[in-house]
């Protein structure tokens, strides 16, 4: 008898004779180490410490937050209404509610919109643009000036009848426009739809500042020791952008950004996976009963997997001290993996049972026939999860030492608690399963067909080899996400602006003139759309602008100051129909050079209106809703052109600090901005977008270059890992299996599995990403832990008038895998995708690394048996 087998001998009677002893003593040190986790055991949520910091991207990163702290992990608000007056008005109502609310929000600003960049609006127009606008205000300069002191419905119609009747006079140039949107605004009124006139479209058409998008930016209070950090604050927000948007018609705020991103991820995440832990727990149940034809079988089995993670999260406390988004999976990839423990060693014993064996005997079998090949499995699989230990990648790193010291856990509680559990429960009967039936024809084709299996599976793994160039990883974290989330939608729909994307890269220089250097050269890419700096603030032609501006203080500034804006109700019925005979009047003698298709429409609504007022239950109201349509944006549109008359030169030392600290660091460090050229929604654009800024300025910072960093950062610790475990595990069977044809007995068929996996992903165009590269750990563990099973019972257990697919190896196996299987395949169903593509790679990976461990395995296998 060789040592192990006399270890092995000598444990089971130790746990045979002390059975209760070890079971009391499992259970008070899982529940003390539970009680430990309860208080130390916490969760670090911060995506950005996953990565190294000692890696180049990180350390840029960390500089500019430094240096720009305000941007960093902040909340995007897309503030979009039908006009530019409603989207301003509804952004600084934004504003203001977020700054009421500093318990949850550390700080909040609009990037284009402040009581500066209000007075020096004119300023930053170009010379011609602020020509035209002077020629557009000073030609509807009558106009203004008549309504500001008559600001209702009369003295609208009363003007536009002088402008219809004196065309040169006033308003000429937007009359048009005018007509046309007082039409629409009559028309949906009629029709009880919200549409406001947008007087600062009139009276500036074509301008860049007429937006209907509007960005708010603030930045979130988080709690890293929450599974959920900035919970408090996005409930907040949403409860601000819903008040918001029932108050205003039209009025859509989207919230998006990293920290938002993050956040509905995991609300996805989470609510798909309660209903799929449900269904999995109890389809698990289901197999493993189908598996051992035994409740106190499955009821051992269990607790001695929850014991398991019981032990497993106290270390991490001890060890650790906290769980990230990815080190929180060792939870799912020990009840994958342990569940193999327990099921051979159950299996094993119920064979004894069967047999008609003593409960002890039965034990003391179990443990000698697996116990080797467990031992082997559980040191393969620790050495793979330890090779993640070094690498940069500290999600997976902490993932690693978890998961590679729960294997020796699980171990144990296999060997020792689980058999003293049985010892105690004493399954006094049990009915032979298969082994002892004539094999059918499914079980015996891995060895009647050997040659055939063995030529298909090298061709299968050649061809496979032509999949590897097409294996790519997504490292754009959008992507990974539920598509249908609104914090996606909002974010996809920022990145194809050339303005307002998120994706913009952002470079850091230590002066002006080095600022000013790399603009230049960011200008020769065809990628890049345009740079901002802090000198582009300093607006151009100060003293030719403020000629003009002055000028048009003086023809308007005095009319502007004396608006009240009280909008007095009018006699709406009797005001259009004095206005509808203008129009007949006008349209009669063909004395308007309007187009008479405008004055018609514009005839037939007003007459269309007055039918529905007629039929209207409640007519006051409804001409208080025209009144509004056409005049309530008027005040918001003088007001900002009278504090756009105040203003003054200035320079790069006269700009306010709130605006100067958005691009000038307290230490000096000068930011500039690089907005992108393309649709950045397209991987293609994204990526030569950021290695192309990169090639210019390497130590560029933003979304963009921190997800190609973040992923070939994940892709090298992985392949690095990977190939340390291969080899070191190979070593090991080696050394311990002393012969080479074992270990790549072992080896084959999960490399073919692996291949085979591959490239199934490839064909279902499903690349690697942040959350399906962790099933790769799992995937390796399992083949490994498969194969060793099946060789050591071809070649130290089988009888030769067995066959393997027969015996209790095999079954434990399938089961195991199957049970493995199931536990995941119920993510695929989960709307987030990296979460589904995982339970997809999973599942297809489980699947083809049973199929080579019972089938291809075999058939390589050159022992003898009859069949």
């Amino acid at each position: 008898m060789s040592r192990s087998a006399k270890i092995l001998e000598w444990q089971g009677c130790l746990i045979v004779r002390y059975a209760w002893l070890i079971v009391i003593s499992a259970l008070l040190i899982s529940g003390l180490s539970l009680y430990y986790v309860k208080d130390n055991l916490g969760v670090n949520n911060n995506s950005a410490e996953m990565l190294s910091p000692d890696l180049p991207f990180q350390k840029n990163t960390k500089r500019f937050d430094e240096a720009f702290p305000q941007d960093s992990d902040a909340i995007i608000f897309v503030v979009k209404a039908a006009t530019p007056e409603e989207t301003a008005i509804a952004s600084s109502q934004l504003l203001s509610a977020l700054e009421s609310n500093r318990k949850f929000f550390e700080s909040s600003y609009i990037p284009e919109d402040n009581a500066f960049f209000r007075q020096q609006a004119l300023m930053y127009l170009s010379p011609t643009e602020l020509e035209k606008l002077a020629s557009n205000l000073t030609d509807a300069q009558p106009f203004i000036g008549y309504l500001t002191q008559n600001y209702n419905l009369t003295g609208l119609f009363e003007i536009l009848t002088q402008a219809l009747e004196n065309q040169d006079s006033v308003i000429s140039q937007s009359l048009p426009a005018l007509l046309n949107s007082i039409n629409q605004a009559i028309i949906d009124t009629a029709a009880n739809t919200s549409y406001h006139v947008s007087w600062q479209t009139i009276l500036n058409p074509n301008n860049l500042a007429n937006k209907t998008r509007r960005i708010v930016i603030a930045k979130p209070k988080r709690d890293f020791h929450s599974m959920m950090p900035a919970a408090a604050a996005v409930e907040k927000a949403r409860e601000i952008t819903s008040q918001l948007s029932t108050s205003m018609a039209n009025l859509k705020i989207g919230i998006t950004g990293d920290v938002i991103l993050q956040h509905e991820e995991l609300e996805s995440i989470g609510g798909g996976a309660i209903l799929s832990g449900i269904g999995s727990f109890i389809l698990v149940l289901l197999i493993l009963f189908r598996c051992f034809h035994s409740f106190k079988l499955l009821f051992a089995t269990l607790i001695t997997l929850l014991m398991g993670l019981s032990l497993t999260a106290g270390f991490a406390a001890l060890a650790i001290g906290h769980l990230n988004v990815i080190s929180i999976s060792f939870a799912a990839l020990y009840i994958g993996l342990g569940v193999d423990f327990a099921i051979h060693v159950s299996l094993h014993y119920r064979d004894g049972i069967a047999q008609k064996l003593s409960n002890c005997i039965a034990i003391k079998k179990a443990i000698h026939s697996v116990g080797f090949s467990l031992f082997l499995c559980a040191l393969t699989t620790a050495i793979a999860f330890f090779a993640f230990v070094p690498t940069d990648y500290k999600g997976v790193s902490e993932l690693g030492l978890i998961s590679g010291v729960s294997m020796f856990i699980g171990l144990g509680l296999s060997l020792v608690f689980l058999p003293a559990l049985l010892s105690l429960l004493h399954l006094k009967k049990a009915h032979a399963l298969e082994s002892n039936k004539q094999a059918s024809w499914l079980q015996t084709a891995p060895l009647r067909y050997k040659k055939t299996i063995r030529i298909t599976s090298v061709l299968l793994g050649v061809a496979c080899l032509f999949a590897i160039p097409y294996i790519t990883f997504d490292s754009n974290p959008v992507n990974m996400r539920n598509p249908e989330s609104p914090s996606v939608i909002a974010f996809k729909d920022l990145l194809k602006s050339t303005t307002d994307s998120p994706y913009a890269l952002y470079a850091l220089s230590n002066n002006i003139e080095g600022s000013r250097a790399l603009v230049q050269r960011l200008k020769q890419l065809s990628t890049v759309n345009s740079t901002v700096t802090l000198e582009d603030l300093v607006a151009t032609n100060q003293e030719d602008k403020l000629f003009l501006i002055e000028d048009l203080a003086m023809i308007l500034g005095p009319q502007l100051s004396q608006f009240d804006g009280n909008l007095t109700p009018s006699d709406t019925e009797k005001v259009l129909s004095k206005f509808q005979s203008t129009l007949s009047t006008v349209l009669t003698n063909n004395q308007s050079d309007i187009n008479a298709e405008i004055l018609i429409a514009l005839n037939n609504s007003i007459e269309q209106y007055k039918i529905t007022l007629q039929q209207s239950a409640d007519p006051t109201l409804l001409n208080n809703a025209l009144d509004n349509s056409i005049l309530s944006l008027l005040p918001h549109t003088i007001s900002t052109l009278s504090q756009s008359l105040a203003a003054y030169e200035f320079d790069l030392d006269s700009l306010p600090s709130y605006i100067s600290r958005q691009w000038l660091s307290p230490n000096g460090i000068y930011r500039v901005m690089i907005l992108p050229e393309q649709d950045l929604n397209i991987p293609a654009n994204l990526k030569q977008f950021a290695l192309d800024v990169q090639s210019i300025e390497p130590t560029v910072v933003g979304l963009p270059v921190g997800d190609l960093a973040s992923g070939q950062a994940v892709v090298n610790a992985f392949l690095m890992a990977f190939s340390c475990s291969f080899v070191l595990i190979t070593l090991l069977l080696l050394s311990i299996l002393k012969s080479l044809y074992k270990t790549l007995l072992v080896l084959g068929p999960l490399i073919l599995a692996s291949l085979l996996t591959c490239s199934v992903n490839v064909l279902l165009g499903i690349p690697f990403n942040f959350a399906n590269i962790i099933a790769l750990p799992l995937l390796l563990g399992m083949g490994v832990d498969s194969g060793i099973h099946i060789m050591h019972c071809l070649h130290e257990q089988l009888k030769n008038n067995q066959n393997i697919l027969q015996t209790s190896t095999a079954r434990g196996v399938m089961f195991s895998s199957i049970t493995t299987m199931s536990s995941f395949i119920s993510l695929a169903l989960i709307p987030h995708f990296g979460i589904s593509s995982m339970g997809i790679t999973l599942a297809v990976g489980i699947s083809f690394t049973l199929l080579c461990t019972l089938v291809v395995l075999p058939a390589f296998s050159n022992k003898t048996i009859t069949l």
